[in-house]
């Protein structure tokens, strides 16, 4: 048997049929699109817009979204047809099993787990941070040792903590309940953006555009086109709202008309939103205001500063009643982020389970609620801890990361299916292929190599995790291929992790040699991994041969 291995598509056909045997079918076109636009709204424009305004881009940040979307875009598109084609729970990871083979799968599934985790993570800090400003606004303070982590000066993050676990709560019920809440929240959220971008327009100062582009400072990815590409590739995770669509495919009601609809609809409608919220953003504050831990809640500062300056300097807010409606509704609304990144990930995880290359009891499903609760309750204890104690710019950053290598393995996905299986059915068709796959791996691979280094180690160092338990357990337990493999793939895996040992030392020595950075920790650790799986992955070589 070979790591190579592809799963028939009659076979995935066959599981999206067994909806009494799995999980139900609820969801429609309209409840997908609130599900992609419940993800998408939020994570990017209320959270680390900010940052990457003020340390990367500067009032070009709406240059960095259209730059995301460009390559979201091509994404998008091979994402509709793969979900057309292949109704079944498990997104790019499902996808690359039916085209490349379980060990391909097995990385990009492995990446997205990491990729929903951190996301998640992500945006219950920022909620964290909106709820300190909001119950400011009453009078009510929050010791910041209990809203940020230690490495940002606090102790723990704990509101981050208790939505992650009331959030996992929720979908253990399961997913009509899940989607019915979603898509109030949505209607609420999308209203309140519209709402900002109206009040804000009127309030917009020139001079805060200027420099629309901030002279690059000398380091790299701090503003000039470094800044704007790198800010480009920091957003960009804000666009995992259409993928976590095609996470539900198991639980659409007609997935092959509907999971396109769903995924296009809510990228087009949430990129205009994100272009033209940036720009108020932007212009009614200058970014530099955006530095810091507040940076994290750019909104808050952003409001009040609408109103008119007096002659002092002074704003005058024009709605104070504003400021508190709107944070209560990005509080509302960052709940349908995190119930949507919890969901898509979990369902990833219930993929590889059924596959073997997981254990069963994560693809046991609970015999009320229909719901993978003793998986949720998993990945409620792990996003707990990055929310807990990892910084917002770091997790950001590995969402970002995970997002783009997961979209570049879907585009070359298509190119492999329209080759492989030209008459499968689809019901929806990629447009200009090769072009569009080939423009998305390029975009999105451009957009990597801008991210700081060490998120590329954060990345490798995982993904070597990955072949570990791939190595260890994967390999054993796997229903496609019985357990049984050909030595020779041993060799590849133990061979790709060797691979990934020099690319590690590699990326850890030119990180370690910018002299402004204070990186001893993350270069030791880095070299003692490398040194210790080097061991592991030869000893696994020299046994396959």
């Amino acid at each position: 048997m070979s790591i190579w291995k592809r799963k028939p598509l009659s076979q995935l056909l066959e599981e999206a049929s067994e909806s009494e045997k799995g999980l139900k079918k609820t969801l429609t076109a309209p409840g997908l699109v609130a599900l992609g636009v419940g993800a998408i709204i939020g994570a990017g424009l209320f959270s680390i817009t900010g940052l990457a305004a003020s340390t990367n881009a500067g009032p070009a940040i709406t240059i960095s979204f259209m730059v995301a979307a460009f390559g979201c875009i091509f994404a998008g598109l091979c994402y509709a047809e793969f979900s057309s084609m292949i109704p079944v729970a498990g997104s790019a990871y499902t996808y690359s099993f039916a085209t490349m083979g379980e060990f391909v799968a097995w990385i990009i599934g492995w990446d997205l787990v990491l990729e929903y985790a951190v996301a998640a993570a992500t945006v219950s800090i920022s909620w964290s941070r909106y709820l300190g400003k909001f119950l400011g606004g009453y009078g009510i303070h929050i010791d910041d040792a209990y809203m940020l982590s230690p490495f940002e000066g606090g102790v723990i993050n704990l509101p981050a903590v208790l939505i992650v676990i009331v959030m996992s709560l929720v979908l253990m019920r399961g997913t009509r309940e899940s989607a019915f809440v979603n898509g109030i929240i949505v209607l609420l959220k999308v209203t309140v953006v519209l709402v900002f971008i109206a009040v804000g327009w009127q309030y917009i100062r020139p001079e805060n555009y200027t420099p629309y582009i901030p002279k690059n400072t000398g380091t790299f990815g701090e503003f000039g086109f470094s800044g704007i590409i790198r800010a480009a590739a920091i957003v960009f995770f804000a666009y995992i709202g259409f993928d976590a669509v095609s996470t539900a495919a198991q639980e659409a009601k007609n997935p092959k008309r509907d999971m396109p609809i769903g995924i296009l609809l809510s990228l087009g409608i949430c990129t205009v939103l994100y272009v033209l919220f940036a720009h108020v953003l932007t212009g009614v504050v200058n970014y530099q205001a955006f530095a810091g831990k507040d940076g994290i809640a750019p909104v808050a500062i952003a409001v009040e500063a609408m109103g008119p300056m007096g002659v002092n300097g002074m704003i005058t807010p024009a709605y104070p009643w504003l400021n508190n409606a709107i944070l209560l509704a990005i509080l509302g609304g960052y709940v349908s982020v995190i119930l949507v990144m919890l969901m898509g990930q979990s369902r990833v995880f219930f993929s590889m389970s059924k596959d073997g290359l997981m254990p069963k009891v994560f693809s046991e499903v609970h015999s009320k609620f229909r719901t993978p609760a003793k998986n949720n309750l998993l990945f409620m204890i792990i996003v707990s801890l990055f929310a807990a104690f990892v910084p917002a710019r770091v997790v950001g950053e590995m969402t970002s990361i995970g997002t783009l290598f997961a979209f570049i393995l879907v585009c070359i996905g298509v190119l492999i299916m329209r080759k492989k299986m030209p008459d499968a059915p689809r019901s929806f068709r990629t447009p200009f292929v090769p072009f569009v796959p080939i423009a998305g791996v390029l975009v999105c691979l451009f957009m990597m190599v801008f991210l700081p280094l060490d998120t590329w180690i954060r990345l490798i160092v995982w993904m070597m995790i990955g072949f570990d338990l791939y190595l260890f357990y994967g390999m054993k337990n796997s229903i496609l291929n019985k357990g049984n493999f050909s030595l020779n793939s041993f060799k590849v895996v133990a061979g790709s992790g060797l691979g990934m040992v020099l690319a590690l030392i590699v990326v850890a020595f030119v990180h370690h040699m910018d002299p402004e950075l204070e990186d001893n920790f993350l270069f030791y650790f880095s070299l003692i991994f490398a040194a210790l799986h080097a061991m592991i992955y030869a000893y696994s070589y020299k046994k396959s041969r």
